[in-house]
């Protein structure tokens, strides 16, 4: 649907993420606002930038896997250590450069993608759902009682310093472009693989398998494709933060964070990749406000502000899925659909 009085003549202009000139205005500008961030925020609101873009790549994966392609997975943490780890590993071992120990890291958490992927053939559902779950804690047993000189065991690794030639990522606001940058991609990537054919088979998989199947959907392939998209996502997330953070241990991928992911899937709206900015910069923005209020509450509650800040995202969760089932994206495409029709607001 297009603003009033404005008709596409084409296929490709109708098929355009972006149609009008009012909206390029407003993207370029929204481009140039990102750009010039870093010149006018804090060093730690920097830092929340970029941990929220690593974690948008995160949920876009998630988002094929569960909003579009209807499958429950419980392991985009764990997907995320494989990630981190196998970067660390092949930079420390064989000296990859980071340029090419990121796609490496990101590749090795695919293909444990495609191997927990093959449960999906035969469950689905809640048991899909524990099948990753199961997935989840062998990778971490295997990760923490692997040989200390390989993955660090329970003890962590430190990640090599990244670069490019002889340029060094060495403050947040060098990281903020890189990150900026690969997010935009990452975007663009997921949005027109929700739109093409490999997209259009993930929904109708999602909304009924059977029929999917009758109709000529390979649905194991599908499925098995759907897991390994997802899992290249995490892994390039985890492999990023590995490499900004510096130090990586298996505390940083735990299972609470799977939930979450789901959970701001439920806040921002299943089957949008616009949905999971909304979602990740509410959840973020709660986790910082409490961080933030965290000297003030924490002689009040005694020490239990992260206790009482997983009980507020289960709040936020029940809420939404009690009165906003279909998540702020949703709300977004009414305010979309009102500004299109205006001025008849029949």
């Amino acid at each position: 649907m297009q603003p009033c009085g404005i008709l596409n003549r084409k296929y490709a202009q109708d098929m355009a993420i972006v149609r009008t000139k009012l909206q390029w205005g407003l993207w370029i500008a929204f481009l140039i606002v990102l750009f010039l961030l870093p010149v006018f925020v804090s060093p730690s609101w920097l830092m929340f930038l970029n941990q929220t873009m690593i974690t948008v790549i995160t949920v876009m994966g998630l988002q094929l896997l569960v909003g579009f392609c209807g499958q429950l997975s419980l392991m985009q943490s764990v997907t995320m250590a494989v990630g981190a780890y196998a970067s660390t590993i092949i930079a420390r071992t064989f000296g990859f450069p980071f340029w090419l120990a990121v796609p490496c890291g990101t590749l090795a958490a695919g293909v444990i993608g495609l191997i927990a992927g093959a449960p999906s053939l035969r469950v689905k559902g809640y048991y899909l759902a524990l099948a990753t779950l199961a997935a989840h804690y062998i990778i971490v047993f295997v990760i923490a009682h692997s040989p200390m000189e390989i993955t660090g065991a329970t003890i962590g690794l430190e990640v090599p310093a990244a670069s490019f030639g002889s340029f060094v990522f060495q403050n947040d606001q060098s990281w903020y472009y890189l990150i900026l940058a690969i997010t935009l991609i990452s975007g663009l990537f997921a949005k027109n693989l929700a739109r093409g054919k490999i997209g259009r088979a993930f929904v109708a998989i999602r909304d009924n398998d059977l029929t999917a199947e009758a109709v000529g959907i390979n649905i194991f392939s599908y499925k098995v494709l759907a897991f390994f998209i997802c899992s290249l996502f995490a892994g390039l997330a985890g492999s990023l933060q590995a490499y900004y953070i510096g130090f990586i241990d298996t505390s940083q991928f735990t299972l609470w964070n799977a939930i979450w992911y789901l959970g701001m899937i439920v806040v921002g709206g299943g089957g949008s990749i616009l949905g999971v900015i909304f979602g990740v910069a509410v959840w973020r923005l709660l986790e910082q406000g409490a961080l933030l209020a965290g000297p003030v509450l924490t002689p009040i509650l005694g020490g239990a502000i992260f206790p009482l800040l997983n009980a507020v995202f289960g709040l936020v969760i029940i809420a939404f899925l009690l009165f906003e089932p279909r998540g702020l994206v949703h709300r977004w495409e009414l305010f979309k659909a009102s500004y299109r029709l205006w001025p008849y607001s029949y």
